[in-house]
């Protein structure tokens, strides 16, 4: 079986490069035809500029930080030949906040994924919930080596037990003569006590060097090992201030001649030696939450007698007697149990034999076989599976409907512009864009949920689109918190985006009180819709309009002024458009399919074919430069897309998701094209995290939705035009499914 493997590798220094590289040697040595051909490959992550000399199996290589590299391995590994893809996940190794660069990659990749779980928090932030709950979910299998980790990924991250496989760490099949070890290390009249890894704060190192001041008084020949160099990430931030740390305190209990700090990443085989010329081994470990241990692995493979704090993986493996565990930051107990092991080597031989017993079963050519059977097995399930569709209307999908968070940003004047990560941001105060998207959402949510609490919001809307409009007819758009105006007039935008809400409330009003305040403001304001430039907000008033018209059909003014507008958005098209640019300007901006939108509306009352044909050829000509890999990959709005260069990956907004799922709701309603509709669901389950980060934007703790998606990962702040953008697009989803079904 060919498989790719992702993940840190040696010469890189860390522990997954060890796991991994062992891995990869025992699943070749375990299946004949790699073991001769060797087709498997090493995708390695480095995080650093540092020039590492890679063994040949590593083919390619990804440079933590750079996210175009997990897209470039995304498709070297699809091109490559390789059956199945083998993901070694730890919080730290992968760029982006925490480590969201790899969801994209996983996103990308055409053949099966089998995940590797070296860490599962209890209690893990929302942005690290949500990252692995996207990796589990593209994965084909997960794979976690201890129960704990099972009973977590079921409990907390909704995993179903089926997608689990508990396959237990690998130990090397080192094997030395213990006498003949301690010899070589010139240990042969002390008694070696043994603690190896990276060494940091959590290690508790400090614990066990407390307990050695009691031990020393009655077996003065111990000799503590501390085997191990310096965590990398902590000599980033820290230097070496921890083991200078442990050096002091050494000297401070005058155990120079008892404790030994050794600053070496040892070999595999060095290490193995150092193991057996042991006599007990300790992880004194702070954390209780760890489910996997390669170190603690490693003393059971080599039969020590192990003495742990009561982490989760040393909870388990050391049950059944192989070992004795004490409780964290306990130096009297610790000193106790050590005094007692050396006292009594009847006891240490015992524990000695049910750890050998143990490490038999879990040596790295009968885990490699366990793996690759697991890979078969998700390969062959893979092949058999019917690769189903999209399902344009599994609304099932969809969260529970909910305006909790807009509610949270209205007060008795409108709603809040900002969010500060979940509460309403009182420094930006208000704006007429988010209030009029309010009005249009409040006035969606009566109609599809008869929700009266949103009914009850649009007059707090309208009265401040009220407050908003100047004497002559024009609009402000931003207020401060204290009710101070910031501007004279507003923006275009929120001009035509003001229209907008109005006319499709003269068009759906409740109450005939709403009806009239929005017509008073609707026909003092249209008159300047005639001295707009921004074609955006041309299109926002076209959109207006078209509301207006579909209850007043016999108003030939209105008409006439619709097609005034038209005519500037064709004239517009008609001068950029050429050489397959089938669009209105020379690039790709931003609220892009509010173009095409206004247009299919325009088509729809007007009738014209030349209109309809624009909408339609704009449309698709943007539904190819943003759908292009089967999700919704919206221009960004750091640099956006000029037809000449590079189109913007970040910051992608969610008011361009509601832009397309809006346009194909209106495509479909006046095509009846089903597959309008599919594109329209998948347009919106962009929120959901069908995008390029696979990063749900929908924030199901605070009913908000994020404010975009950054290079780093998502905005976690949830202001106002992001969860009108959501619940507007979430409420069309609703009614493009009740109109499908009640047209069947």
């Amino acid at each position: 079986m060919k498989n790719a493997y992702i993940s840190t590798y040696p010469p890189r220094q860390c522990g997954i490069g060890t796991f991994t590289e062992n891995l990869y040697r025992s699943m070749i040595g375990s299946d004949p035809l790699e073991a001769n051909n060797k087709r498997s490959f090493i995708v390695a992550l480095k995080d650093t500029d540092e020039e590492l000399n890679y063994p040949e199996e590593v083919r390619f290589t990804i440079r933590q930080d750079f996210q175009e590299d997990y897209l470039s391995a995304a498709k070297y590994i699809n091109m490559s030949g390789a059956e199945c893809c083998i993901l070694q996940h730890e919080f730290g190794i992968f760029g982006g906040t925490d480590g969201v660069y790899i969801l994209p990659l996983l996103n990308q990749l055409k053949i099966p994924l089998v995940v590797t779980l070296h860490t599962v928090l209890q209690t893990p932030s929302y942005s690290q919930k949500e990252i692995m709950q996207r990796i589990c979910k593209m994965a084909n299998q997960v794979v976690v080596m201890s129960k704990k980790a099972i009973e977590m990924l079921i409990g907390i991250y909704e995993v179903p037990e089926s997608k689990i496989a508990l396959v237990e760490h690998g130990v090397p099949e080192y094997k030395y003569v213990r006498e003949e070890a301690k010899k070589e290390f010139r240990f042969n009249e002390k008694k070696i006590l043994l603690t190896f890894g990276f060494v940091s704060r959590n290690k508790g190192i400090e614990i066990a060097i407390k307990a050695m001041s009691e031990v020393v008084k009655k077996h003065p020949d111990v000799l503590y090992i501390i085997l191990g160099k310096t965590h990398p990430a902590v000599m980033r931030h820290l230097g070496e201030e921890y083991r200078l740390y442990l050096t002091q305190l050494i000297e401070d209990l005058q155990l120079e001649e008892n404790v030994v700090l050794l600053n070496e990443f040892t070999t595999q085989k060095e290490l193995f030696k150092y193991l057996y010329a042991s006599d007990i081994y300790i992880t004194p470990y702070l954390n209780e939450q760890q489910v996997t241990s390669g170190t603690l692995t490693y003393a059971l493979g080599a039969g020590l007698p192990v003495v742990s704090t009561p982490y989760w993986h040393a909870a388990e493996l050391l049950n059944d007697s192989r070992g004795v565990l004490f409780d964290f930051g306990n130096t009297g107990e610790l000193s106790r149990i050590l005094i007692d092991l050396l006292d009594n080597p009847d006891k240490r031989m015992e524990i000695q034999r049910k750890a050998l017993e143990y490490g038999k079963n879990i040596s790295w050519s009968k885990i490699g076989a366990i793996y690759n059977d697991v890979v078969k097995t998700v390969v062959e399930k893979d092949s058999k599976s019917e690769k189903k569709g999209l399902i344009p209307f599994d609304i099932s999908l969809l969260p529970a409907y909910s305006i909790e968070h807009v509610n949270r940003l209205t007060d008795d004047f409108g709603i809040i512009q900002h969010g500060y990560f979940g509460i309403p941001n009182l420094k930006e105060g208000y704006c007429l864009d988010d209030n009029a998207r309010a009005l249009l959402t409040a006035l969606m949510a009566y109609k599809v949920k008869k929700d009266t609490t949103a009914l009850r919001l649009c007059s707090t809307y309208l009265s401040y689109i009220h407050y908003m409009q100047n004497d002559d007819g024009r609009f402000r758009n931003l207020v401060s918190f204290n009710r101070q105006f910031l501007e004279g007039v507003g923006s275009e935008d929120s001009f035509g985006r003001a229209i907008w809400a109005l006319g499709y409330m003269m068009s759906n009003s409740p109450t005939d009180y709403y009806y009239k305040s929005s017509s008073h403001m609707f026909f003092k304001a249209i008159p300047h819709s005639e001295k707009l430039k921004s074609i955006r907000s041309i299109a926002n008033t076209i959109i207006g309009i078209s509301y207006y018209l579909r209850s007043h059909m016999s108003d030939d003014i209105m008409i006439e002024r619709l097609k005034k507008l038209t005519k500037v958005l064709m004239k517009e098209y008609q001068l950029n458009s050429h050489d397959n640019w089938n669009w209105y300007e020379e690039l790709l901006a931003y609220d892009n399919a509010i173009l095409p939108l206004a247009m299919l509306h325009a088509a729809e009352i007007l009738n014209e074919k030349k209109i309809k044909h624009i909408a339609f050829e704009s449309m698709h000509f943007l539904t190819k430069h943003t759908m292009g890999n089967g999700y919704l990959s919206i221009i960004g709005n750091q640099e956006w897309y000029n037809k000449k260069g590079n189109r913007s990956s970040f910051a992608q907004q969610p008011v361009d998701a509601m832009g397309m799922v809006l346009m194909f709701r209106q495509a479909y309603n006046i095509s009846n094209n089903m597959e309008y509709l599919s594109k329209l669901f998948r347009s919106f389950e962009w929120f959901l995290g069908e995008n390029d980060l696979r990063m749900s934007l929908f924030n199901h703790e605070t009913h908000g939705c994020f404010d975009g998606l950054e290079s780093y990962g998502v905005n976690q702040n949830q202001g106002a035009e992001s969860i009108l953008a959501y619940l507007i697009s979430y409420l069309n989803v609703l009614k493009a499914h009740d109109d499908y079904y009640r047209k069947k």
